[in-house]
């Protein structure tokens, strides 16, 4: 299918992927994620009260030509152009469902590749988070985003 057309699509559930060419299922929110889901926006919210932060929810991004990913969760600090945003978000957080690690892991170098400065996994079955670079991950406390003194702790996510 070519991008424009799948661009033009809806799905009558849960919103695919696209990647070269093909349409991607995604993983159902099962309770745990969609809790975690929640406490992020009500956490981003609160931090964009006195900074430039946006956040939105599954919100489909042109992280390359022939590749449309939805982060769980991404930040941005001005508004992104455009229905489905080419540049690439401030930070993205991907939720752990039934999503399978490799896959994860993809995307995670995807985002990267596209410029997001802040990538993060949280897991709500383990109540951590961890952090993504250069191939991989590595447990950190906080999310945290410096340039905008933003620091959010895994116990103000899961509880």
């Amino acid at each position: 299918m070519p991008i424009q057309e799948y661009l033009g699509t809806s799905f009558e559930d849960l919103d695919r992927e696209y990647v070269d060419g093909e349409i991607v299922e995604r993983a159902p929110h099962d309770q745990p994620q969609s809790k975690t889901q929640w406490h992020l926006t009500g956490l981003i919210w609160d931090a964009s009260k006195n900074r430039p932060l946006h956040g939105y929810i599954s919100m489909r991004s042109k992280v390359a030509p022939t590749r449309v990913r939805i982060p769980d969760f991404s930040i941005y600090a001005d508004p992104p152009e455009g229905q489905v945003p080419s540049q690439p978000a401030l930070a993205v957080i991907e939720i752990v469902s039934d999503d399978r690690f490799a896959q994860l892991m993809e995307k995670f170098e995807e985002y990267e590749c596209w410029g997001v400065p802040h990538i993060w996994l949280a897991d709500p079955a383990r109540r951590c988070l961890q952090k993504y670079a250069h191939g991989s991950l590595t447990k950190v406390a906080a999310l945290e985003i410096p340039e905008f003194n933003v620091r959010i702790t895994a116990a103000e996510i899961f509880g």
